[in-house]
């Protein structure tokens, strides 16, 4: 089986691959102090929890935006698993080509999202991705990573009224029962989840100006189904998406060996 490693700054996610079969998935919360043996306990435990053995991992697949932890994940991996993993980064295969004008500067999970897209969807898409930061990626109909656009995160703006105001407090991020909130809480979730939903529309419309008529737009990230929900413009929500993409890249990479 095929592990699958997707280190974010708020959120690290892990799968299994049996083939092109999805097995077991995981969250974790991003920890920068923790250290490569605490990593191996979690990941024996998450293991051992579904019933698999440390035999059956066959390979490691990783991307990483978080450089730190890149390095400690890698040594949990060698220590725990006797696997050196597949890091995402230069030399490795992608199957997508990056035209933007500093490639070396695209997130892994940005890379990884767009070679999801394209074996398993195909373009021109836009990628919506509901993480620390809240992206959009462009994918042209031949595969390739066009750019994209980046706004603060939900979580991260909820915890900017928290932290930068005197009376607003933490707010689960959840749809309020009106756009016109009768409370602060209420009126803060309508801000946050709405507000963003209508961003989103927004973006679409302009990103879908650029690409043609035709784009398709595939959400992910943790939020994902939150804001689907609430708008007709997401077509596909694929919360696993980075995962996917990396599973597709190891493949991609094993050919002729």
């Amino acid at each position: 089986m095929l592990l699958v490693v997707d280190i974010g700054n708020t959120n690290i996610t892990l799968g299994l691959y049996d083939g092109d079969q999805p097995g077991p998935r995981w969250r974790l919360a991003t920890a920068h102090d923790r250290m490569p043996d605490e990593y191996g306990i979690q990941l024996l435990g998450l293991l051992t929890h579904s019933h698999i053995s440390l035999e059956s991992i066959s390979g490691v697949c990783m991307a990483s935006v978080v450089p730190p932890l890149t390095g400690k994940f890698q040594e949990t991996c060698r220590r725990y698993l006797l696997r050196d993993p597949l890091i995402i980064g230069a030399g490795v295969k992608t199957g997508v080509r990056i035209r933007v004008d500093y490639p070396q500067g695209v997130g892994a999970d940005r890379v990884a999202d767009a070679a999801a897209v394209k074996h398993l969807y195909g373009g021109p898409a836009c990628v919506v991705d509901f993480g620390t930061a809240t992206t959009f990626d462009a994918v042209s109909a031949a595969g390739d990573y066009l750019g994209g656009a980046i706004a603060p995160g939900i979580g991260i703006a909820a915890e900017a009224l928290f932290t930068r105001t005197a009376q607003l407090p933490r707010v689960d991020l959840v749809r309020p029962p009106a756009v016109i909130g009768r409370n602060t809480v209420h009126a803060m979730q309508s801000g946050l989840i709405l507000g963003n939903v209508s961003m989103v529309e927004g973006m679409v419309q302009r990103f879908r100006d650029e690409l043609g008529s035709e784009m398709k737009v595939i959400a992910t990230g943790g939020l994902a189904e939150t804001i689907a929900q609430e708008t007709d413009v997401i077509q596909i929500i694929a919360p696993w998406l980075t995962l996917d993409g990396l599973r597709v890249i190891w493949e991609l990479n094993q050919k002729g060996k």
